[in-house]
């Protein structure tokens, strides 16, 4: 068997080959710090960090790329001086398409500077701000499954005059495994954010839901009451309360909250405080409604609340009523089904208004059913809207219904099945027996 010959190499060859080697080891330890923690601050500061000692540079930064005011943002600056990074942070963000950082992002292609101070897209204020010197510096855009990240920036090679485009080559390659760290960190920071939010939005709707009665049933004297109440989302805007007067009479109050979400969840919680206090003192409804207004008037821009009140006599039937700005309501008599639009004022809020009551009498087995437009304003799959008018002849059909509001409540789902509800949806029947 024939001895393997033996090959002569140069000094700078096996030198170059060492390099070569040592880049790409370094190429597996970014790769082992992007796996060790997906905390976005941690995250870039170690990646930072170990490229600028790969690289032997004397400085590096990384830019983010805001989308809301499509400006470069420094988010990390590594150098000599510690403060280097927080007035960068404070003090300089970059238009697409200023300075090197910016012409980078903008042509989506990276940029190897031999000698800054000659270059016509070198941005001057921040060496001036921070007192560091730039000379060579090399800019590669950060480019991830959703677009541009940012640029990542070396400034200064420690061991050469300049860098060259073996570094670029090397730098490209290191700023691959930075997109990655970047998009790996603000997933996992959204992922974090979604359930926190979605915990928020639990513990939001039980507090909500605490404001509404304790029961969906109420009786006193002849007058019995019974409601249902769900939320298109997890948190809604509309209420129900059933209260007792002094005088033994009941108060019944539905409305809507203008908006979804927290905000009307937590003006919601305000108007419920706010009726249950005032209506203790009144004992009309056009005086709850009036001062209730008052105290909502100062209710931040596009928040108001339409809202109907009955106030009734738990003996004969009598009823008073005042509505502000909310859907009519539907009278059942022996007989008929009856569409009530009576006398309306602008809805809770929005301006100063004297509300007027409607007088009626409820006879023996005859019901109100007061409702939220959640009821017709459902949409089925191709688009088409319930409506108030079909919502009144489903109601005329099973006026007779014992269980009325839940067949109400499976007419309203089965007619929008198969889309998403858009609308809270809320019943109030109220019954004289």
């Amino acid at each position: 068997m024939s001895e393997c010959p033996e090959v002569a190499v140069s000094k700078a060859y096996l030198e170059k080959i060492e390099k070569k080697v040592e880049d790409l080891n370094t190429l597996i330890e970014v790769s082992a710090i992007i796996s060790s923690t997906l905390d976005f601050n941690e995250l870039i500061s170690l990646v930072m960090e170990k490229v600028k000692n790969v690289m032997y540079a004397e400085a590096c930064s990384i830019l983010i790329y805001n989308r809301e005011t499509d400006r470069l943002e420094f988010e990390l600056a590594l150098s000599r001086e510690n403060g280097t990074s927080d007035t960068l942070k404070n003090k300089v963000s970059l238009k697409i398409g200023q300075g090197i950082a910016g012409w980078v992002a903008e042509k989506r292609e990276p940029l190897l500077v031999k000698d800054a101070s000659t270059h016509n897209h070198f941005y001057q204020e921040a060496d001036k701000l921070t007192g560091f010197t730039t000379k060579s510096l090399i800019a590669v855009p950060l480019i991830g499954r959703s677009g541009l990240l940012g640029v990542a920036e070396i400034m200064n090679p420690r061991h050469k005059e300049n860098f060259d485009e073996y570094d670029v080559e090397i730098f490209q390659t290191l700023s691959r495994h930075i997109a990655i760290a970047i998009e790996n960190a603000y997933f996992h920071k959204e992922s974090i954010e979604r359930e926190k939010l979605k915990q928020e939005l639990e513990i939001a709707a039980i507090v909500q839901k605490s404001f509404l009665p304790n029961s969906p049933t109420f009786k006193k004297g002849n007058i019995e009451v019974s409601a249902v109440n769900i939320s298109a989302k997890k948190i809604g805007g509309d209420i129900y309360d059933f209260i007792t007067h002094l005088d033994g009479k009941v108060g019944v109050l539905i409305g809507d909250v203008s908006g979804k979400g927290v905000s009307a969840a937590l003006y919601m919680a305000k108007i419920i405080s706010e009726f249950r206090y005032i209506a203790r003192i009144y004992s009309t409804p056009h005086e709850t409604l009036n001062n209730l207004n008052a105290q909502l008037s100062e209710a931040p821009r596009g928040m108001f609340l339409t809202a109907m009140y009955f106030i009734m006599d738990t003996d004969n039937g009598e009823t008073n009523i005042a509505v502000a700005g909310h859907p009519p309501f539907l009278w059942l008599t022996e007989k008929e089904v009856r569409v009530m639009n009576v006398v309306s004022g602008p809805p809770l809020g929005i301006i100063p208004e004297e509300y007027q009551s409607t007088v009626i009498r409820l006879n023996k087995g005859e019901r109100l059913l007061l409702l939220t437009d959640g009821a017709f304003d459902a949409k089925n799959k191709k688009g088409e809207r319930l409506g108030f008018d079909r919502f009144a002849a489903f109601v005329k059909e099973h006026r007779e219904d014992a269980q009325l509001i839940e067949k109400i409540v499976d007419h309203v789902n089965d007619f929008s099945q198969g889309t998403e509800s858009a609308d809270d949806l809320t019943l109030v029947e109220v019954r004289m027996v």
